[in-house]
């Protein structure tokens, strides 16, 4: 299907600068944009592929002041990446199969309710008593097991594990591979040197509007739940144990850690590879960098860390100069103590 600038300018109560007629089908990225594709620019570090880009319209912001000519139709708009988003979904919703029903080699055990306008794929497995809400897409090999309960308008993508119990919101997305409820790594110490396994009778809690990404772990709860609150948004590979709490719209990136009974606030910002000890609390509006460490509770509204173990990012940065200069000091400090030495020797004789 085709677009005008006009028709996405109207769309996205934005201003067109160039050809309103000119038509595209497509999307590329500004450096590689191709004619009939439309591109976006936002980050001030590509500017200079506007005035090179062979891609046919260009969201660009309000603010945008050019330094030449270029050949593509601008759309002028409040915030370019944001619009641009909010075209990706839309293109992304024109280009799925929307598929709807129970495939005849799924297996849907006795006491589970489906709801309306569902979709589940071949060999996924629903056991019994599970609650399935409306508009619930189920993609192939997902196992939901008994008592799941899931909401409306989720979307759970191929190789999906949910154990026993658990309990999936509205508006929900889970990647694949990505396993909710496994048992929290819990062994207590013997006499005789083994570990007993505790059991994990627990479950999880995925609230509204999460979005879980691929062989990302979830573990149940000991006793009690590990909640995923509203509006948190989880990058792949990601581990989270057992009695943990997110808080709402908390953002993590990839290969983070976090382990037992720690609970981290809503709107907090953590990078990737990050490592949290146990039975700590995170305040809200946190912002933690890659790689840190995370020993010690953080009880500052907004404090921004890194570093292991972690400290305020300022001193980070500047502990990082240093670092960088450390094999040269010690060879000033060496020269020293030699330069001291022979003034000792000196003041002897």
């Amino acid at each position: 299907m085709k677009f005008t600038a006009e028709n996405i300018a109207a769309f996205l109560n934005g201003q067109v600068e160039g050809e309103a007629s000119i038509e595209v089908n497509n999307i590329s990225k500004i450096e590689e944009g191709k004619k009939g594709t439309l591109s976006f620019l936002a980050n001030p570090k590509y500017e200079s592929y506007i005035y090179s880009t062979e891609s046919s319209i260009v969201l660009v912001n309000n603010n945008l002041k050019l330094q030449k000519p270029v050949s593509c139709t601008l759309i002028r708009v409040d915030d370019a990446y944001k619009s641009f988003a909010l075209l990706l979904e839309v293109y992304q919703q024109g280009q799925k199969q929307q598929s709807v029903g129970v495939d005849e080699r799924a297996s849907v055990q006795e006491g589970s309710k489906l709801g309306e306008n569902i979709y589940i794929g071949e060999f996924s497995v629903v056991c019994r008593n599970a609650k399935i809400g409306d508009n619930v897409k189920i993609y192939p090999q997902v196992y939901v097991g008994n008592n799941v309960e899931i909401g409306s308008n989720t979307i759970l993508y191929p190789g999906v594990r949910v154990y026993s119990d658990c309990k999936i919101g509205d508006d929900c997305i889970i990647h694949s591979g990505a396993v909710i409820g496994a048992d929290g790594f819990g062994f207590a110490p013997q006499m005789d040197d083994e570990h007993k396994k505790v059991p994990q009778v627990g479950n999880v809690i995925i609230e509204d509007f999460v979005e879980i990404g691929a062989n990302t772990t979830v573990d149940r709860a000991t006793m009690g739940s590990t909640i995923i609150r509203k509006g948190a948004k989880l990058d792949n590979l990601i581990q989270i144990a057992h009695n943990v709490e997110i808080g709402e719209r908390t953002f993590i990136a990839a290969q983070t850690g976090i382990s037992g009974s720690t609970k981290i606030g809503r709107l907090c910002l953590i990078g990737g590879q990050v490592g949290f000890s146990g039975h700590i609390n995170i305040a809200d509006e946190v912002k933690i960098g890659a790689q840190t460490g995370i020993a010690n509770h953080i009880k500052e509204k907004g404090a921004v860390v890194q570093g292991t173990p972690a400290i305020s990012l300022i001193n980070f940065q500047k502990s990082s100069i240093v670092f960088k200069t450390l094999p040269d000091l010690r060879r000033e400090v060496y020269h020293l103590k030699r330069e001291i030495e022979d003034l000792k020797k000196n003041s002897e004789k």
